[in-house]
């Protein structure tokens, strides 16, 4: 039901593997074109098909002073739904919103030459108005949008015939019509879910769809937007003075879903996507809790990258965002889906793995720095470019079930572990049991040079 500002994450992708490879693509570039081939293709042929449909629904449409009139009225008030999120300015990433209230009444009420018409009109206005994008997305979110809304116009005008009478007069056949409507709302939705897919995917195999757009909170937009919808194209059925009434609720609409965007802003390092210290300290907070009254296990890790400052100082800082962001790549791919990792500050990271024995938190941690030191990042550079070796120093504490710890001594035990493993040579882990006295580390280097694999845990001695 969204409509969904597409590709981004996958212009990000060519944006990092572009640093990697010792070359920025300069602003004026289109990124299409570093796109895999098929991928392009697909862009192009969504596009020509939205083009064609228009174009033959254009050659054969009769007009009439009714249609033009409701069409006009939606097309103002998405006019001015785009104008409140100017003021508000348009959100990065997958951007929610709430048009689908104004173009699915196009779709079911309206002939079909007017359905991928409105999509184009408000994607380059929303380009006029609100922030320019590259051409190529835009231009492919319109066709999305309005492949998707003739697949509901196609649907919705075979499934009304099934109820005689329905077409001509939905009041009289209401519990058929609007649940009808709320099927090829979803058919839209499907449809234009699985257009950008397909393009993201492509471009990023990577970018976890589900994340953004199966959570819990975007479905819940979602599904309110498609609710809001159906009534919305149920009234505007007998009369276009229903988009004076329906237009100060849809604002309401459109608030709601922009405060669940900064809520979740609010919560993640706008750097690497993680948790931010705060919300992660609270959400660590909470498990701990939960561990100590449920009696079960848990641990806590602290991830401090090695010589980060000199990382900076000799490739940049542009450089030292994408080792960032490369190991926040990392965490998220690595973790469970319970798992909490955030950003708790510079270049340290926390992890919280809920109901993990302390030798399964080990070697999470250990097969974590292992990932981490085989990173392939490549800094630009006039000759292609200089590969970036990166390491972490990882310090682990545990808490066995049935054992009683705060969050600040599970803290302190981790960060003292990760002293060990800092002062013990870096690239490293060490690991503290709060109750057993239990101490280990890996990856202590020998004098060949080569790593020694995770060590066997021991009982710590003068320690």
């Amino acid at each position: 039901m969204a409509a969904i500002q597409t590709l981004v994450d996958a212009v990000r992708s060519i944006r990092g593997r572009s640093i990697r490879r010792g070359r920025i693509t300069g602003p004026r570039s289109w990124p299409i074109r570093e796109l895999p081939r098929w991928v392009a293709a697909f862009v192009v042929l969504v596009v020509l098909a939205d083009a064609v449909i228009l174009a033959v629904e254009a050659s054969r449409v009769s007009i009439h002073l009714h249609d033009l009139g409701l069409f006009a009225g939606l097309l103002l008030c998405s006019a001015a739904t785009v104008e409140l999120t100017r003021r508000a300015g348009e959100n990065l990433g997958f951007v929610k919103d709430v048009y689908a209230v104004w173009e699915l009444p196009v779709a079911i009420l309206l002939p079909l030459v007017y359905v991928p018409l409105l999509p184009v009109l408000r994607t380059a206005l929303t380009q006029w108005r609100i922030r320019r994008a590259p051409v190529y997305r835009r231009v492919f979110s319109a066709a999305a949008i309005g492949l998707s809304y003739l697949a509901a116009a196609v649907v919705f005008r075979t499934l009304i015939h099934v109820v005689p009478g329905a077409a001509a007069s939905p009041a009289g056949h209401a519990l058929a019509w609007m649940p009808v409507v709320a099927v090829c709302g979803v058919v839209q939705w499907t449809v234009n879910q699985i257009l950008i897919w397909i393009a993201i995917r492509g471009s990023n195999p990577d970018f976890r769809l589900r994340d953004e757009q199966f959570a819990k909170e975007p479905m819940y937009n979602d599904v309110s937007e498609l609710c809001v919808a159906v009534l919305v194209t149920f009234c505007l059925a007998y009369s276009w003075i229903a988009l004076v009434f329906a237009f100060p609720f849809i604002t309401l609409l459109q608030r709601s879903v922009r405060h669940a965007r900064l809520l979740q802003d609010a919560r993640a390092d706008s750097k690497t996507g993680l948790l931010n210290a705060a919300t992660w300290e609270r959400g660590a907070t909470s498990e701990l809790t939960r561990a100590v009254r449920t009696r079960t296990q848990l641990a806590v890790a602290l991830l401090d990258i090695d010589r980060f400052k000199m990382i900076n100082d000799t490739y940049g800082h542009l450089t030292g965002d994408e080792v960032l962001k490369e190991i926040a790549h990392t965490l998220k791919t690595m973790l469970r889906d319970y798992d909490l990792a955030g950003r708790f500050g510079g270049e340290e990271f926390a992890l919280l793995l809920p109901q993990t024995r302390a030798v399964d938190a080990f070697r999470i941690a250990e097969r974590i720095r292992s990932a981490i030191s085989g990173l392939c990042i490549i800094a630009p550079g006039t000759t292609g470019g200089e590969r970036v070796h990166v390491t972490v120093s990882i310090g682990v504490a545990a808490l066995d079930s049935g054992s009683r710890r705060e969050y600040a001594e599970l803290m302190a035990a981790a960060d003292a572990a990760l002293y060990r493993a800092k002062s013990g040579g870096r690239d490293q882990v060490q690991m503290i049991s709060t109750t057993r006295g239990l101490h280990a580390v890996s990856s202590l280097p020998r004098a060949g040079g080569e790593d020694q694999g995770p060590s066997l845990f021991r009982r710590v001695v003068n320690s």
